[in-house]
């Protein structure tokens, strides 16, 4: 009885083999397994200078890659800008050069226009005096009295009456004021004057001496108009 179950025992419990113990390889350890210190100091520093030798090919490679593509972009970029402005510098060039003659021809044209400008006001000019000379005669005929008007204003500028006083007019006028005004004649001392032109008046004080003839009036009037009509006109005066 014993016996069997001693039997059975054993067919159900086995004991587990483990495999051999095996020494572990460590660096530096020979064939032999025995330490070589000085062998695995040597191989840790060749691989230390492998790995900076492979670390620094590597970033000279990758260097030239990233100075190559930025070289390239500056360059392109440095070229457009440069291009762009040689194409404006030689545009502006050429543009002047084919301008040249229609400056030229705009420069003749506006000296054309201002000379016929100028040509215009001078023909106005002599248009109005001629115009006013004939109204002045006419006036003096109608009127010679008129003459009279411009001895007074003439006499009115003066500080104080002149005790001495004498007019002098065109022999015709006189003629016609002596009928028209014989007392002025007297009071002012009217004297005809064979070289005095129609429309003309001189005063003689002791003092002093006037033109206020119609002549000189003409004058002065027509040098403003002058001065009027040279005066560039502005711009909110145009229709």
């Amino acid at each position: 009885m014993s016996e069997k179950k001693q039997n059975s025992d054993s067919n159900r419990l086995r004991r587990h083999q483990f495999p051999p113990l095996r020494k572990q390889w460590t660096p530096g350890m020979s064939q032999g397994g025995s330490h070589d210190t000085g062998e695995y100091q040597q191989q840790l520093m060749s691989g230390f200078q492998q790995g900076v030798s492979d670390g620094f090919e590597q970033g000279i490679t990758q260097g030239k890659d990233q100075g190559y593509q930025d070289g390239l972009a500056r360059g392109i970029e440095e070229g457009m800008r440069q291009g762009r402005e040689d194409g404006k510098r030689i545009a502006h060039t050429e543009f002047m050069l084919a301008a040249k003659p229609l400056e030229n021809l705009v420069t003749s044209m506006q000296q054309a226009l201002d000379e016929h400008e100028q040509s215009r006001r001078s023909e106005l000019l002599q248009l109005v005096e001629k115009v006013t000379r004939q109204v002045i005669r006419c006036e003096l005929a109608l009127q010679p009295g008129q003459l009279l008007v411009l001895v007074e204003e003439a006499l009115g500028t003066l500080p104080e009456p002149p005790k001495r006083l004498r007019v002098l007019l065109n022999p015709e006028e006189f003629a016609r004021i002596s009928e028209a005004e014989p007392e002025k004649v007297r009071e002012w001392g009217l004297a005809a004057d064979p070289d005095m032109a129609a429309g003309e008046c001189r005063i003689i004080t002791e003092s002093a001496e006037m033109d206020v003839g119609c002549a000189h009036r003409l004058e002065q009037c027509m040098d403003v108009l002058s001065q009027s009509l040279s005066q560039p006109q502005d711009e909110s005066d145009e229709p």
